[in-house]
């Protein structure tokens, strides 16, 4: 991942981080999450973030009792979050003639949930552990040397043609590693369980492999169920 000068380092993260719980949303290092922010909970984090270091949690509800993609409403018991998440940083924002904000996350380093704090203007935040992710601030080149790319290849194919996904395969084929895997970590619709698998993995080459595994299992899936469907 290579690091921008505006990043902050590693002994000057904060020890208090906002939260934002979104079901199914991935945030990586070295990532790009574009955001939406309408409830004024989200608004209030986002501007307290912008006049600050720009820091925001991107965490996984373990539960998500309404139903939707967002933490529950304020009137509501606050889902509980995975414990393990990942900090992004406010790297572009625009408002919108309706009282939204558009911003973008790059994502930073991941962070251990140690405990929850009192909510602040609605929004959640908590106290970081970022001891165990040093090294997704250096900028060190990645080895990927233990990524098995052809079968990679092979199972995204195979995903591709089974959720209905089409890509640019020659730009595919000539993304880097670290940039594809990446990528379509953050963009492929997993369930969240295995989108907190991917954000969990140790390296890049155990990320390739986890993807890698869920991809054909998922066509695997679709071709029994699709053979059962033609017995009937």
């Amino acid at each position: 991942m290579k690091r921008n000068s505006f990043d902050p380092d590693f002994e000057n993260l904060p020890e208090i981080l906002p939260i934002f719980p979104l079901s199914g949303v991935l945030l990586l290092p070295g990532g790009r999450l574009p955001l939406n922010v309408f409830e004024p909970r989200y608004l209030a984090m986002a501007r307290d973030a912008i006049a600050s270091d720009r820091l925001i949690g991107m965490v996984q509800p373990v539960e998500d009792p309404e139903g939707g993609a967002e933490s529950p409403p304020p009137h509501k018991a606050a889902a509980s979050v995975y414990e393990v998440g990942c900090a992004g940083r406010i790297t572009a924002f625009s408002e919108t003639d309706d009282g939204r904000l558009l911003i973008t996350l790059s994502g930073l380093a991941r962070f251990r949930v140690v405990e929850e704090l009192e909510l602040k203007e609605g929004y959640r935040r908590v106290r970081a552990d970022w001891s165990r992710w040093r090294e997704d601030l250096q900028a060190a080149e990645i080895n990927t040397g233990g990524i098995d790319r052809p079968r990679l290849m092979q199972a995204l194919r195979g995903y591709f043609a089974n959720t209905g996904l089409s890509g640019d395969w020659d730009a595919i084929e000539e993304t880097p590693d670290e940039r594809l895997i990446t990528s379509l970590a953050m963009i492929c619709p997993f369930e969240p369980s295995e989108k907190q698998a991917l954000l969990e993995a140790t390296d890049l080459s155990e990320r390739a492999r986890t993807m890698t595994t869920i991809m054909e299992m998922s066509t695997l899936s679709a071709g029994e169920t699709g053979s059962g469907d033609l017995r009937h």
